[in-house]
C-alpha cells in the first residue's frame, strides 16, 4: 500500500471506530490491529490519536459541507432549500450506520484543555453557522446581517438538537418537529422565488 493510502486507511479505520464506539473506547491498539499494520507505522503517520482524531473530524467535516451545499443546491429556492438541512439529516439518520454527530459525540468524551480539538469543533460548528447563513441569505430577500445570524442561528440550534436527539430516541420525530418549528424563523419575512 502506498504512503498516501495507508495514511487515508489509518484515518478511515479509526475513524468509524470513533464514530460507532466512541473516541475513549477506541485505543491505539485496536486501530493498529485493524489497519493491521506495526505500531511504528502507525507513528510514522500520526504522532497521537488525537492527532488521528484531528485528520478524522477535518475530513468527515470537509465531505459534510460539500454533500450538504450540493443537497442544498439541487432544491428549489425559496422555503425547500432552507429546510433543506433536515431533509438531509433525515437521510442521515436513515443510514445503517447513523450514531449521531461527529463533532458532539467528541465533545462529549474530552476534556476542554483538549484545545486543538475543541478548537477545530468550534471552527467546524462555525462553518456550518456560515453555510447556513448563506443559504438563508440566498432565499430571503433583503436581510440584515442581524436578521441573518437570527434565522441562520435558529436554524442551526434546530438541526443541532434534532441530529442528538434522533440518536438518542433512535427515532426521526425530532428531525420532523425541527423542521416543522424553522419556518417560524423566516415565514415573515420574503422568501425569493
Amino acid at each position: 500500500m502506498q504512503r498516501a493510502q495507508l495514511h487515508q486507511h489509518i484515518i478511515n479505520t479509526a475513524g468509524v471506530l470513533f464514530y460507532s464506539q466512541g473516541y475513549q473506547s477506541t485505543g491505539i491498539n485496536q486501530i493498529i490491529d485493524r489497519c493491521d499494520i506495526a505500531k511504528a507505522t502507525l507513528y510514522s503517520h500520526f504522532k497521537s490519536k488525537e492527532d488521528i482524531c484531528i485528520a478524522y473530524l477535518t475530513q468527515r467535516h470537509e465531505q459534510f459541507i460539500v454533500s450538504l451545499k450540493t443537497y442544498v443546491d439541487r432544491r428549489k429556492i425559496g422555503k425547500n432549500k432552507l429546510l433543506a438541512i433536515f431533509d438531509y439529516l433525515n437521510d442521515l439518520f436513515r443510514s445503517d450506520d447513523f450514531y449521531g454527530c461527529w463533532d458532539l459525540n467528541i465533545l462529549g468524551e474530552i476534556s476542554h484543555r483538549q484545545t486543538s480539538l475543541v478548537n477545530l469543533l468550534q471552527k467546524q460548528k462555525k462553518a456550518l453557522l456560515l453555510l447556513l447563513g448563506e443559504v438563508v441569505s440566498d432565499n430571503i430577500e433583503n436581510l440584515s446581517k442581524a436578521e441573518i445570524e437570527k434565522v441562520s442561528g435558529g436554524i442551526y440550534l434546530l438541526y443541532e438538537s434534532a441530529i442528538t436527539e434522533s440518536y438518542l430516541f433512535k427515532s426521526d420525530w425530532p428531525i420532523y418537529l425541527s423542521k416543522s418549528i424553522a419556518p417560524s424563523f423566516f415565514e415573515h419575512l420574503p422568501l425569493k422565488s
